[in-house]
Protein backbone atom coordinates (compact mmCIF):
# COMPACT_ATOMS: atom_id res chain seq x y z
CA UNK A 1 0.00 0.00 0.00
CA UNK A 2 1.26 3.48 -0.87
CA UNK A 3 2.17 5.36 2.33
CA UNK A 4 -0.22 8.19 1.36
CA UNK A 5 -3.20 5.79 1.32
CA UNK A 6 -2.09 4.39 4.68
CA UNK A 7 -2.13 7.89 6.24
CA UNK A 8 -5.72 8.57 5.18
CA UNK A 9 -6.87 5.08 6.12
CA UNK A 10 -5.40 5.29 9.62
CA UNK A 11 -5.97 9.02 10.35
CA UNK A 12 -7.62 9.69 13.71
CA UNK A 13 -8.10 13.39 12.88
CA UNK A 14 -7.36 15.90 10.13
CA UNK A 15 -4.30 15.10 8.00
CA UNK A 16 -1.49 17.67 8.16
CA UNK A 17 0.71 18.12 5.09
CA UNK A 18 3.61 20.57 5.49
CA UNK A 19 5.58 21.99 2.57
CA UNK A 20 9.27 22.92 2.69
CA UNK A 21 11.64 23.96 -0.09
CA UNK A 22 14.58 21.59 -0.63
CA UNK A 23 17.93 23.13 0.30
CA UNK A 24 16.39 25.85 2.47
CA UNK A 25 17.30 27.63 4.67
CA UNK A 26 20.72 26.05 3.99
CA UNK A 27 21.77 23.63 1.28
CA UNK A 28 22.25 20.66 3.63
CA UNK A 29 19.07 21.23 5.68
CA UNK A 30 16.69 19.11 3.55
CA UNK A 31 16.91 15.92 5.63
CA UNK A 32 17.09 17.86 8.91
CA UNK A 33 13.76 19.50 8.03
CA UNK A 34 12.16 16.23 6.92
CA UNK A 35 13.22 14.36 10.06
CA UNK A 36 12.02 17.17 12.35
CA UNK A 37 8.65 17.37 10.55
CA UNK A 38 8.22 13.63 10.97
CA UNK A 39 9.17 13.79 14.64
CA UNK A 40 6.80 16.71 15.20
CA UNK A 41 3.85 14.75 13.82
CA UNK A 42 3.34 15.91 10.22
CA UNK A 43 1.31 13.26 8.39
CA UNK A 44 2.66 14.07 4.91
CA UNK A 45 5.81 15.99 3.98
CA UNK A 46 5.89 17.93 0.71
CA UNK A 47 9.32 18.93 -0.55
CA UNK A 48 9.54 21.66 -3.16
CA UNK A 49 12.05 21.25 -5.97
CA UNK A 50 13.43 24.76 -6.53
CA UNK A 51 12.69 26.36 -9.88
CA UNK A 52 13.64 29.74 -11.32
CA UNK A 53 10.07 30.72 -12.22
CA UNK A 54 7.64 29.27 -9.63
CA UNK A 55 4.53 30.97 -11.04
CA UNK A 56 1.99 29.55 -8.55
CA UNK A 57 4.01 30.65 -5.56
CA UNK A 58 4.06 33.92 -3.68
CA UNK A 59 6.94 35.98 -2.37
CA UNK A 60 7.95 33.71 0.52
CA UNK A 61 8.31 30.50 -1.48
CA UNK A 62 9.82 32.36 -4.45
CA UNK A 63 12.48 33.65 -2.05
CA UNK A 64 13.16 30.15 -0.71
CA UNK A 65 13.41 28.81 -4.28
CA UNK A 66 15.97 31.48 -5.19
CA UNK A 67 18.05 30.96 -2.05
CA UNK A 68 18.13 27.20 -2.69
CA UNK A 69 19.09 27.66 -6.35
CA UNK A 70 21.82 30.11 -5.32
CA UNK A 71 23.13 27.38 -3.01
CA UNK A 72 23.40 25.10 -6.04
CA UNK A 73 20.35 22.88 -5.51
CA UNK A 74 19.25 20.73 -8.46
CA UNK A 75 17.08 17.65 -9.00
CA UNK A 76 20.18 15.42 -9.04
CA UNK A 77 21.52 16.93 -5.81
CA UNK A 78 18.13 16.58 -4.13
CA UNK A 79 18.04 12.86 -4.90
CA UNK A 80 21.55 12.58 -3.44
CA UNK A 81 20.32 14.25 -0.23
CA UNK A 82 17.33 11.88 -0.07
CA UNK A 83 19.28 8.65 -0.64
CA UNK A 84 18.90 7.49 3.00
CA UNK A 85 15.38 8.88 3.46
CA UNK A 86 13.70 5.56 4.23
CA UNK A 87 16.37 4.52 6.73
CA UNK A 88 15.28 7.44 8.89
CA UNK A 89 11.67 8.45 8.10
CA UNK A 90 8.49 6.50 7.35
CA UNK A 91 6.24 9.54 6.83
CA UNK A 92 4.96 9.87 3.22
CA UNK A 93 7.05 12.30 1.17
CA UNK A 94 5.81 14.08 -1.95
CA UNK A 95 7.96 16.09 -4.35
CA UNK A 96 6.32 19.27 -5.59
CA UNK A 97 7.63 21.32 -8.49
CA UNK A 98 7.35 22.38 -12.08
CA UNK A 99 7.59 19.99 -14.98
CA UNK A 100 10.54 21.60 -16.82
CA UNK A 101 13.34 20.37 -14.50
CA UNK A 102 11.70 16.91 -14.47
CA UNK A 103 11.66 16.75 -18.27
CA UNK A 104 15.28 17.93 -18.39
CA UNK A 105 16.26 15.19 -15.92
CA UNK A 106 14.24 12.62 -17.93
CA UNK A 107 10.78 11.46 -16.84
CA UNK A 108 11.60 7.77 -16.51
CA UNK A 109 14.96 8.41 -14.84
CA UNK A 110 13.20 10.84 -12.47
CA UNK A 111 10.48 8.34 -11.54
CA UNK A 112 13.08 5.61 -11.09
CA UNK A 113 15.08 7.79 -8.69
CA UNK A 114 11.87 8.66 -6.80
CA UNK A 115 11.18 4.95 -6.33
CA UNK A 116 14.79 4.30 -5.25
CA UNK A 117 14.73 6.90 -2.47
CA UNK A 118 11.13 6.20 -1.41
CA UNK A 119 9.09 9.12 -2.74
CA UNK A 120 5.34 8.43 -2.64
CA UNK A 121 3.90 11.01 -5.01
CA UNK A 122 4.41 14.10 -7.14
CA UNK A 123 2.67 17.45 -7.52
CA UNK A 124 3.48 19.03 -10.90
CA UNK A 125 0.92 21.84 -11.31
CA UNK A 126 1.95 22.75 -14.86
CA UNK A 127 1.86 19.19 -16.25
CA UNK A 128 -1.33 19.07 -18.38
CA UNK A 129 -3.60 16.21 -17.37
CA UNK A 130 -4.11 14.99 -20.95
CA UNK A 131 -0.35 14.87 -21.49
CA UNK A 132 0.11 13.00 -18.20
CA UNK A 133 -2.56 10.41 -19.03
CA UNK A 134 -1.36 9.85 -22.59
CA UNK A 135 2.41 9.95 -22.12
CA UNK A 136 3.47 9.53 -18.50
CA UNK A 137 0.86 7.74 -16.40
CA UNK A 138 2.20 4.29 -17.28
CA UNK A 139 5.68 5.35 -16.11
CA UNK A 140 4.34 6.81 -12.85
CA UNK A 141 2.37 3.59 -12.26
CA UNK A 142 5.41 1.43 -13.00
CA UNK A 143 7.33 3.14 -10.20
CA UNK A 144 4.40 3.32 -7.74
CA UNK A 145 4.11 7.13 -7.81
CA UNK A 146 0.87 9.01 -7.29
CA UNK A 147 0.38 12.18 -9.34
CA UNK A 148 -1.58 14.67 -7.24
CA UNK A 149 -3.83 17.09 -9.13
CA UNK A 150 -5.00 20.54 -8.07
CA UNK A 151 -8.48 22.03 -8.23
CA UNK A 152 -9.44 25.68 -7.64
CA UNK A 153 -12.69 27.61 -7.04
CA UNK A 154 -12.79 28.14 -10.82
CA UNK A 155 -12.56 24.43 -11.71
CA UNK A 156 -15.83 23.16 -13.18
CA UNK A 157 -17.73 20.29 -11.57
CA UNK A 158 -17.21 18.27 -14.74
CA UNK A 159 -13.44 18.68 -14.59
CA UNK A 160 -13.36 17.99 -10.85
CA UNK A 161 -15.12 14.67 -11.46
CA UNK A 162 -12.65 13.89 -14.27
CA UNK A 163 -9.72 14.66 -11.95
CA UNK A 164 -11.29 12.54 -9.20
CA UNK A 165 -11.67 9.62 -11.62
CA UNK A 166 -7.95 9.70 -12.51
CA UNK A 167 -6.55 10.54 -9.06
CA UNK A 168 -4.89 8.50 -6.36
CA UNK A 169 -3.83 9.55 -2.87
CA UNK A 170 -5.68 12.84 -2.53
CA UNK A 171 -6.84 15.92 -4.42
CA UNK A 172 -5.12 19.22 -3.64
CA UNK A 173 -7.85 21.85 -3.16
CA UNK A 174 -6.41 25.29 -3.79
CA UNK A 175 -8.46 27.56 -1.53
CA UNK A 176 -8.29 30.66 -3.74
CA UNK A 177 -7.09 31.91 -7.12
CA UNK A 178 -4.19 33.81 -5.53
CA UNK A 179 -0.58 32.65 -5.17
CA UNK A 180 0.72 30.81 -2.10
CA UNK A 181 1.05 32.97 0.99
CA UNK A 182 -0.99 35.85 -0.46
CA UNK A 183 -3.72 35.55 2.16
CA UNK A 184 -4.14 33.81 5.46
CA UNK A 185 -7.32 32.60 7.13
CA UNK A 186 -10.52 31.24 5.61
CA UNK A 187 -13.22 33.54 4.21
CA UNK A 188 -16.97 32.84 3.94
CA UNK A 189 -16.59 32.65 0.16
CA UNK A 190 -13.93 29.97 0.53
CA UNK A 191 -16.09 28.04 2.99
CA UNK A 192 -18.91 28.01 0.42
CA UNK A 193 -16.49 26.56 -2.14
CA UNK A 194 -15.31 23.91 0.34
CA UNK A 195 -18.92 22.95 1.08
CA UNK A 196 -19.73 22.71 -2.65
CA UNK A 197 -16.84 20.28 -3.20
CA UNK A 198 -17.72 18.29 -0.07
CA UNK A 199 -21.24 17.91 -1.47
CA UNK A 200 -19.88 16.25 -4.62
CA UNK A 201 -18.97 13.09 -2.64
CA UNK A 202 -15.68 12.54 -4.46
CA UNK A 203 -13.95 9.19 -4.03
CA UNK A 204 -10.56 10.71 -3.16
CA UNK A 205 -9.70 12.51 0.09
CA UNK A 206 -9.07 16.26 -0.24
CA UNK A 207 -6.46 18.48 1.38
CA UNK A 208 -6.93 22.26 1.34
CA UNK A 209 -3.94 24.49 0.64
CA UNK A 210 -3.12 28.24 0.29
CA UNK A 211 -3.87 30.47 3.28
CA UNK A 212 -3.44 27.83 6.00
CA UNK A 213 -0.96 29.15 8.55
CA UNK A 214 -1.83 28.03 12.09
CA UNK A 215 -3.97 25.67 14.14
CA UNK A 216 -7.09 27.82 13.80
CA UNK A 217 -7.03 27.99 9.98
CA UNK A 218 -5.94 24.32 9.79
CA UNK A 219 -8.94 23.14 11.84
CA UNK A 220 -11.35 25.48 10.05
CA UNK A 221 -10.30 24.19 6.61
CA UNK A 222 -10.27 20.59 7.81
CA UNK A 223 -14.00 20.76 8.67
CA UNK A 224 -14.63 20.61 4.93
CA UNK A 225 -11.90 18.16 3.87
CA UNK A 226 -9.63 15.41 5.15
CA UNK A 227 -7.02 17.93 6.24
CA UNK A 228 -4.93 20.82 5.02
CA UNK A 229 -1.53 21.93 3.75
CA UNK A 230 0.73 24.55 5.32
CA UNK A 231 3.44 26.06 3.12
CA UNK A 232 4.39 29.74 3.24
CA UNK A 233 3.92 30.07 7.02
CA UNK A 234 6.31 27.17 7.59
CA UNK A 235 8.88 28.50 5.10
CA UNK A 236 8.77 31.85 6.95
CA UNK A 237 9.49 29.98 10.20
CA UNK A 238 12.50 28.28 8.58
CA UNK A 239 13.85 31.61 7.32
CA UNK A 240 13.89 33.03 10.89
CA UNK A 241 14.83 29.89 12.82
CA UNK A 242 17.87 29.85 15.11
CA UNK A 243 17.33 26.18 16.10
CA UNK A 244 15.81 24.29 13.18
CA UNK A 245 14.90 21.00 14.82
CA UNK A 246 13.44 22.55 17.95
CA UNK A 247 11.47 25.20 16.02
CA UNK A 248 10.10 22.72 13.46
CA UNK A 249 8.96 20.20 16.09
CA UNK A 250 7.39 23.00 18.13
CA UNK A 251 5.58 24.49 15.09
CA UNK A 252 4.26 21.11 13.94
CA UNK A 253 3.05 20.14 17.40
CA UNK A 254 1.32 23.52 17.75
CA UNK A 255 -0.88 22.46 14.81
CA UNK A 256 -1.50 18.79 15.64
CA UNK A 257 -1.26 18.95 19.45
Amino acid sequence: MNRIDKVFREAKGPVLNIYATAGFPNFDDTMTVIKALSEGGADIIEIGMPYSDPVADGETIQMANQVSLDHGMSVAKLFEQLKDLRKEVQTPVILMGYVNPVLQFGIEKFCQKCAEVGIDGLILPDLPMVEYLEEYKSIFDQYGLYNIFLITPQTSDERIRYIDEHSHGFIYMVSSASTTGAKTGISEEQEAYFQRIAGMNLKNPRLIGFGISDKESFLKASKHASGAIIGSAFVKLLSKSKDLKKDIVSFTQSIVG
